[in-house]
């Protein structure tokens, strides 16, 4: 999804902060459903990190949607909303998150999804 904003705005991957008392998967399907109108299935963990910096951990899920054709910008949060094949992801994506693409989909691979 396209931010609107992000600090440095631009592509990225889906993301969000987890509400008081939320659990982690509750968590990303709220934020899927907030700003991409997307309900999700078969949502996995892939990985968790610290970020010192900005003192904040990240979980990163791997998720199967219940239909991809329902995406769209849904808050003001977003600006676009789009599917890309993993060899065409979009200018303006950061190393980073190309990384955790890569590790995620690296993941799904292993587990045989």
């Amino acid at each position: 999804m396209k931010h609107a904003f992000r600090r440095g705005s631009g592509w990225g991957i889906p993301g969000g902060f987890m509400e008081k008392g939320e659990q982690p998967e509750d968590a990303i399907r709220r934020e899927l459903r907030e700003e991409a109108g997307l309900e999700v299935e078969d949502a996995r963990l892939v990985a968790v990190r610290t970020l010192a910096a900005t003192q904040q951990v990240e979980i990163l899920f791997l998720a199967r949607p219940l239909r991809a054709g329902d995406a769209r910008a849904a808050s003001a949060e977003v600006s676009a909303v789009e599917w890309f094949e993993r060899g065409a992801l979009p200018t303006g994506l950061s190393k980073d998150q190309r990384r955790l693409i890569d590790l995620a989909l690296e993941t799904a691979a292993r587990r045989g999804e």
